[in-house]
C-alpha cells in the first residue's frame, strides 16, 4: 500500500541514481499499478486541485486532480517530469517551438489508469481530461515545480508568455465550479 513518506524517500534516493528519471519512473509506475491502494492511502479525489506532497529545490511531488473536461494550455516545465495516472484519463498534446515564434503540434499521447510516462526537460505539452469525471495523477518533477521560470502558450495563437502559476491553479478552482454544477444537474 502507498505510504507518502516512503514514496518521497524512495524518490529522493532515486535522485542519486545515474539515471534519476528512469529510477523515479519505476517508483511512480509501481505505485500507480495499484490505484485502489493508492486512493486508500491518500484519499479518493473529490475536487480538482494541485496538491503538493513534497517540494524541495530538486524534487516536487504533486497529486494532480484534473476536473471534468478540464484543459491546460501548452506549457513547459524546464525540468523532467514523470506522470502516473491512477484514475481517469489524461490526454497530452505535445509541441515543439516553431521558427515563427509559435508552436508546432507533434502528436497526442493518451494515458489511462496505471499508465506512467516520462517527459524530458525540453517537453512542451497541453493537458486535457476528456472525461466527465475527475482524473487523478501523481506528477514528480526533477526540480522546484513552483520556483522554476517557465513558459506557457496561448492555445489559440500559440503566443508565448511567462508561466503564471496563480492563474493556472485558478483554473482548477474554475473546474471545481463546473464539476459542482455537473453534479447538481445529475442529481
Amino acid at each position: 500500500m502507498f505510504e507518502l513518506e516512503q514514496f518521497c524517500l524512495d524518490c529522493r534516493k532515486a535522485m542519486k541514481e545515474t539515471d534519476p528519471q528512469r529510477a523515479v519512473r519505476e517508483i511512480v509506475a509501481r505505485e500507480v499499478a495499484d490505484p485502489i491502494g493508492l486512493m486508500k492511502a491518500i484519499g479518493e479525489p473529490e475536487r480538482a486541485g494541485v496538491n503538493t506532497l513534497h517540494r524541495s529545490e530538486d524534487l516536487t511531488v504533486l497529486n494532480l486532480i484534473w476536473g471534468p473536461e478540464m484543459s491546460l494550455m501548452p506549457h513547459d516545465h524546464n525540468m523532467w517530469a514523470v506522470i502516473g495516472i491512477y484514475d481517469g484519463r489524461e490526454e497530452n498534446t505535445f509541441y515543439r517551438r516553431s521558427p515563427d515564434d509559435g508552436l508546432t503540434k507533434l502528436g497526442l499521447k493518451v494515458m489511462e489508469a496505471k499508465d506512467c510516462s516520462f517527459l524530458d526537460e525540453t517537453a512542451i505539452h497541453g493537458v486535457y481530461n476528456p472525461l466527465s469525471k475527475l482524473t487523478s495523477a501523481l506528477h514528480v518533477y526533477g526540480g522546484d515545480f513552483f520556483g522554476a521560470p517557465r513558459s506557457e502558450w496561448d492555445p489559440d495563437t500559440y503566443k508565448e508568455a511567462s508561466y503564471d502559476v496563480e492563474k493556472n491553479v485558478g483554473l482548477f478552482e474554475l473546474s471545481n465550479k463546473r464539476w459542482e454544477e455537473l453534479q447538481k444537474e445529475n442529481s
